[in-house]
């Protein structure tokens, strides 16, 4: 497959495309009317019993949905440094400095979740007293109030290891649109995956799943924008001398 010209492809605006734009800030609108709706803990009750979440003890529901991708993320994150210099596959259709993109952004992303879940006071829903714990239910959004459990659930790190990779759909959105798309749709229905058997387990609240989706597109979304508004000056001097 060819693939377009720098110059042909290279988006004019270094924000990227107002769709794009006007999509992150309807995504975030809906994440927050999900958060004013108050239904956290309404939809955790559908999996979890004042005696607790009966699949949070599956260890094959454990194991292949939890701990394999959460490993198996990592040695996708690993394999992508490594295809920054030996591009495999898929990725020979784009440049170094898109390949180190890709994995820069990933990187990033789950950093960024990390980060948030490493200074939360919100507790998961396996730990409040509803479902035979200690804890009671606190809005995330109440900054500094502790809930009286442990803590750092706040947002979802397990579905990171699929959103993480939105920076994937950027990255490709130049090179190859179809495998833009494509990698859209496996990133989506994988972080679905992840954040409804956490939801199973009692891990966290459909809202930690929802935020880690939009702050995993949100700071991959800047970094492809920074990593574009970098190249332009590269980009236009190329179209000079091609003129």
């Amino acid at each position: 497959m060819n693939r377009p010209s720098p110059i042909s492809s290279f988006p004019s605006s270094p924000l990227g495309t107002p769709r794009l734009v006007g999509i992150t800030l309807v995504l975030l609108l809906c994440v927050l009317a999900w958060d004013a709706s108050g239904l956290d803990l309404a939809a955790a009750q559908v999996f979890g019993t004042p005696a607790g979440f009966p699949w949070r003890w599956s260890k094959q529901l454990s194991f292949w949905l939890h701990d394999v991708p959460r490993i198996g993320s990592w040695f996708v994150l690993a394999a992508c440094f490594a295809s920054i210099r030996w591009p495999v596959s898929v990725l020979r259709q784009l440049d170094r400095v898109e390949r180190t993109q890709l994995a820069l952004s990933a990187l990033a992303a789950v950093l960024a979740v990390s980060l948030m879940k490493s200074h939360s006071k919100t507790s998961c829903p396996w730990d409040l007293q509803v479902f035979g714990g200690m804890a009671r239910y606190v809005s995330h959004w109440a900054i500094g109030v502790a809930d009286g459990g442990p803590g750092g659930c706040f947002p979802a790190g397990h579905a990171s290891a699929a959103f993480a990779w939105f920076g994937g759909y950027f990255v490709f959105r130049r090179a190859s649109p179809a495998v833009a798309r494509r990698w859209l749709v496996v990133v989506l229905v994988m972080g679905s995956v992840f954040g409804i058997v956490q939801q199973m387990r009692g891990a966290h609240y459909l809202s930690h799943t929802l935020w880690t989706a939009w702050i995993c597109w949100t700071v991959t979304f800047a970094i492809d924008a920074a990593v574009r508004f970098a190249r332009r000056p590269a980009v236009r001097i190329a179209a000079k001398e091609a003129a």
